[in-house]
């Protein structure tokens, strides 16, 4: 077994995904030594449990602030300046929309051309692909952590010694499991088909022109589907592809591998392309039945935290706070996260590590935790499900009251920024 170690204030993160990638660039900026282990055995060119994603005005800020040429963020992703929710009768067959917001300010971008992004400005050998975490242990006095992993290319055992370790091992965190071992995910009550549609050289197809007639703002609007007991979400992404997600009620899934897609037959495929037929306007169904390889999310979040640091573990990302996605705030709220760790550790030196995590919970963790509930709250009512203060909202039969908290611009803390970031 071979032990890397070293006397510079170093840390390890856990996780090459956004979180992790993000972790690097600031904890560099504060002056650390950083090493990223990533199970993953080669740069992630696609996602399983990802497609599309959309970027709020400060986490763009962030991100470019790493790159040597921040004009790759704009041209890497396209504009989602209008937040529009659309209510859907399936009877009728007819569509009109309850709210519209002009000035939303996202973008929008595939995961894999993002997480390239900040990957591809790092210095080498940051990030050690295929290494596989396997535990930690703290050393007595607190000041250093011990990290195993296995490297899968070779089955060896190596040891790193670091002063910090940073989790940004997902939802599913192992690491999490470790200080919270009764901690269980809440199942939201649905899940969530989802795919990216490339018509790339199909441009003047009759599916792209009928969605095109029928989505007239593609290209700069997100747009939400409101129906009875079902929502979903449309966008395009650069290189000709429109994003989908498609919500649906069911019980709870028995998860057969540690991750939350589900691995999905090609009769499950063809009876929610039936569904979609039922439910959606004939040209969006039509890009959902001619979408390859859609996959299917369990959607879950967690209660928020009391705690996301022990000793000289910090959880970030995924691992501090799953989220459901309808705030559009897991990405962002990862890469906010790297940005106000990394400024607690610059602000408070290696030497007082403690103080550093500590005014990184306090900061964070209340903004966080506010966020989480609240796009659980949205996702109940866009899905039709019951809430204690409201009833089930159903669109067809709604008031203008009854749909004023779906706008995204409702999240709290949503033009916010931490005074540590300004």
């Amino acid at each position: 077994m071979s032990i890397i170690s070293e006397r510079e204030p170093k840390a390890v993160v856990v996780g090459g995904s956004i979180a992790g990638v993000s972790c690097a660039h600031t904890l560099i900026l504060a002056g650390w030594d950083v090493v990223v282990l990533e199970k993953t055995c080669e740069p992630i060119k696609g996602s399983p449990t990802g497609a599309g994603l959309g970027l709020d005005p400060l986490a763009q800020r962030l991100i470019q602030s790493w790159l040597d040429d921040p004009e790759l963020l704009y041209s890497s992703t396209l504009p989602l300046t209008i937040d529009m929710n659309q209510a859907r009768d399936s009877d009728k067959k007819v569509s009109w929309t309850l709210t519209r917001d002009d000035n939303f300010n996202f973008r929008a971008a595939h995961w894999a051309d993002l997480h390239g992004l900040p990957y591809n400005a790092l210095p080498p050998n940051i990030l050690l692909w295929g290494h596989l975490f396997l535990s930690f242990c703290i050393s007595e006095d607190k000041t250093s952590v011990k990290i195993k992993a296995k490297v899968l290319q070779t089955d060896e055992e190596i040891e790193i010694v670091g002063n910090l370790l940073v989790a940004a091992d997902g939802s599913l965190s192992s690491i999490r499991q470790s200080f919270l071992p009764g901690l269980k995910l809440r199942y939201s009550g649905y899940c969530a088909w989802r795919g990216v549609f490339d018509f790339s050289g199909n441009e003047n197809s009759e599916t792209v022109v009928g969605i095109r007639s029928s989505y007239p703002e593609l290209g700069k609007c997100l747009y939400f589907n409101l129906g009875s007991e079902t929502h979903s979400v449309f966008y395009e992404l650069p290189n000709k592809r429109l994003n989908w997600i498609w919500y649906v009620n069911q019980p709870e899934p028995e998860l057969k591998r540690n991750s939350v897609t589900m691995k999905v037959s090609s009769e499950m495929i063809q009876k929610m392309h039936r569904e979609a037929e039922k439910v959606w306007v004939p040209e969006f169904a039509r890009v959902i039945q001619e979408t390859k390889d859609p996959f299917l999310n369990l959607i879950y979040d967690t209660d928020p935290l009391e705690q996301i640091f022990w000793d000289n573990v910090v959880l970030v990302g995924d691992a501090a706070h799953p989220t459901t996605p309808h705030g559009f705030r897991s990405t962002n709220m990862s890469v906010l996260d790297a940005a106000v760790l990394g400024k607690c550790l610059a602000k408070n030196g290696a030497e007082n590590l403690q103080a550093a995590l500590r005014e990184h919970q306090t900061t964070w963790l209340p903004i966080v935790s506010k966020q989480v509930l609240h796009a659980r709250r949205m996702g109940r009512i866009k899905q039709g499900l019951v809430l204690p203060d409201r009833e089930a909202f159903d669109p067809k039969n709604s008031r203008s009251e009854d749909y004023q908290e779906v706008p995204q611009k409702n999240m709290p803390f949503f033009d916010d920024v931490p005074l540590l970031l300004i």
